[in-house]
């Protein structure tokens, strides 16, 4: 064979149908790389942009990391120990709970279960583009509809989608608009016979019961949970799932053997140890956001969405939405930007400590006075 008759392999026309138009999933920005870009000292960031704990870890967990554990061993490939301390944690068998490397991993697996080429599945926007990621990554029908102008439910075309639908994904509370599920959809949802994920990341900053119990007895209900935000390890990629055991075996057939490392699942174990410091924690971030919606409605330009998590959308009505992200980092402050049509006069951003949301608060003040010399 001759060079010119040699067939090489080329990925462009090699790659599956479904990636050639995926778009990548935009992920929060690097903390160091956005500071050095307008001129701030990283140490002194009041970082509010991902949605995580501002206090960190429990201290159980530190403990534990200091002191070390056999990294040149495997991890168990089914999280035993974990999930048992997480059944006795939810109060439900422990054969109903499986842990993944964030609960993005577990979103990841359902897809390869359960939706195949051409499936359809149901999202209502503005909603956490993983849904849609993943839809389009496994050539889904991703099928958007989209919430109202409250950001409430369109209730009669979610359900006429929802159908025909083999899958429904829904965050409750909702990520970036902060509110719950009504419960009155969730029965409408799992009779239509679709599988209904109801991603509870920020749950524990709600008024609200989970329905981790629920999802352990209920074969179209798939519950999911994270570590990142209540638990404050976002960095560790630990996240879990409540649903019925046999969709649990399933991911375990699926799922890479060890795809949880030590440092991750004895994290989360001292986590499991230290609720009581965690939800006191939560406590103070959810009187925060309370406190934080009043203060910034008060200004007069900003208006706050109710939110059971610990963060708050904000429209922006007098100012343009990037122009108030970007002066806001000028004064070390980092908030989320969404650059989509519904959400462009928007910003989002979590909280801080009781300081540094004061802080916060001065800074908005301070954007609006250079904004309204710059008009």
């Amino acid at each position: 064979m001759t060079a010119s008759q040699r067939r090489r392999f080329d990925p462009e026309t090699a790659l599956r149908p479904a990636i050639h138009a995926l778009p990548g999933y935009q992920g929060v920005e690097d903390l160091a790389t956005v500071a050095a870009e307008y001129g701030v000292d990283p140490a002194s960031v009041i970082k509010l942009d991902g949605n995580e704990n501002p206090y960190g870890p429990a201290p159980k967990v530190l403990e534990v990391l200091r002191q070390g554990f056999p990294v040149h061993q495997y991890p168990d490939a089914e999280q035993r120990k974990l999930r048992r301390a997480l059944g006795l944690h939810l109060g439900v068998d422990p054969a109903s709970v499986v842990v993944g490397a964030g609960s993005d991993e577990l979103i990841e697996l359902l897809f390869r279960l359960f939706v195949d080429t051409g499936d359809r599945i149901v999202t209502a926007s503005p909603t956490f583009g993983m849904y849609g990621f993943d839809g389009h990554l496994h050539g889904a029908e991703v099928v958007d509809v989209p919430l109202n102008d409250d950001w409430s439910f369109d209730t009669e075309a979610f359900l006429a989608a929802a159908a025909s639908a083999r899958a429904v994904f829904i965050p409750s509370p909702n990520n970036p608009t902060g509110a719950l599920m009504p419960e009155s959809l969730i029965d409408q949802v799992l009779a239509t016979g679709a599988l209904l994920v109801v991603d509870e990341a920020y749950i524990e900053f709600a008024h609200r019961e989970s329905l981790a119990k629920r999802a352990a007895g209920e074969p179209g209900l798939v519950v999911l949970r994270t570590f990142s935000k209540w638990g404050g390890i976002a960095g560790l990629r630990i996240g879990y799932g409540v649903m019925a055991p046999a969709i649990v075996n399933l991911i375990l057939r699926a799922k890479q053997p060890y795809n949880v490392g030590i440092a991750a699942e004895m994290a989360a174990l001292a986590t499991l140890e230290d609720v009581a410091v965690l939800d006191d924690r939560a406590c103070v971030i959810a009187g925060e956001r309370d406190r934080m919606g009043k203060a910034l409605r008060a200004l007069g330009w900003i208006e706050p969405s109710p939110s059971e998590a610990n963060f708050l959308l904000c429209r922006v009505t007098r100012f343009n939405g990037r122009d108030v992200r970007d002066a806001l980092r000028r004064r070390g402050v980092f908030v989320r930007y969404f650059d989509t049509p519904r959400l462009r006069d928007h910003i989002r951003f979590s909280m801080g400590t009781p300081d540094q949301n004061t802080q916060v608060l001065a800074a908005f003040e301070s954007v609006a006075r250079e904004l309204e010399v710059a008009k």
